[in-house]
């Protein structure tokens, strides 16, 4: 049995107790009033990303979709922080050393084990901010308008995401609904704009993500 993501057992707890404001903690998260509750996002800095290999652009206006990719990483059976910073590196690592990218592609990534890791440099502070995002690179034709949340893994074939991240995946984009005053409805995989089967099953499980999400906004 994999060790269960903190953050998890705090949804549900605070699912319970109808969402009462709480502690936030490492890998946790908390409600604020009637808000969407806010996860834990280990910024940049936390992991120990490396820098930047040119200028990130900020986009002086709300995004006003958030598209969903998955990272055809392995499917691993390690849920901890570790491998979720592990996975982080080896992301940006892809996009600085192969794709030639000046930083990871994506704003966010949330791991197997519903660890939330800060993709490109600048998303966290933007998100807190909800007046600005930073530009990507996670799909063409909509980094300019969306942002970029990728799932840990490869779920074609058949493959299910772990309940872990699928709750924490609901929970970052309801609060990213919230901050950016985004639609729960505008929420959308990867293949919605281009020749691609990314996000796999993710993609299939899209009118479920968006129905959870406005539930979770109505908290």
């Amino acid at each position: 049995m994999h060790p269960e993501n903190p953050l998890r057992r705090r949804l549900l707890f605070a699912g319970a107790a109808g969402l009462a404001a709480v502690t936030a903690m490492p890998g946790s998260a908390h409600a604020r009033g009637t808000e969407a509750i806010e996860p834990d996002i280990d910024s940049t800095g936390a992991w120990g990303a490396r820098s930047p290999q040119g200028n990130i652009g900020v986009l002086q206006y709300r995004p006003s979709r958030i598209v969903i990719h998955h990272t055809v990483s392995a499917n691993t059976a390690d849920f901890s922080r570790a491998q979720a910073h592990a996975h982080a590196h080896w992301v940006q690592d892809l996009h600085l050393d192969e794709n030639g990218w000046v930083d990871t592609g994506y704003h966010f990534l949330v791991s197997r084990g519903g660890w939330i890791t800060e993709g490109r440099h600048g998303s966290l502070q933007a998100l807190t901010g909800g007046r600005s995002f930073v530009l990507g690179a996670h799909t063409s034709g909509q980094n300019e308008q969306a942002i970029g949340i990728a799932c840990e893994g490869a779920y074609h074939a058949g493959a299910m995401p772990p309940d872990a991240q699928w709750d924490v995946l609901v929970t970052l984009c309801a609060h990213t609904c919230v901050r950016y005053g985004v639609s729960s409805s505008q929420i959308f995989g990867h293949k919605d704009y281009g020749s691609t089967l990314c996000p796999g099953v993710y993609h299939d499980m899209l009118p479920r993500l968006r129905e959870e999400v406005a539930a979770a906004r109505a908290r």
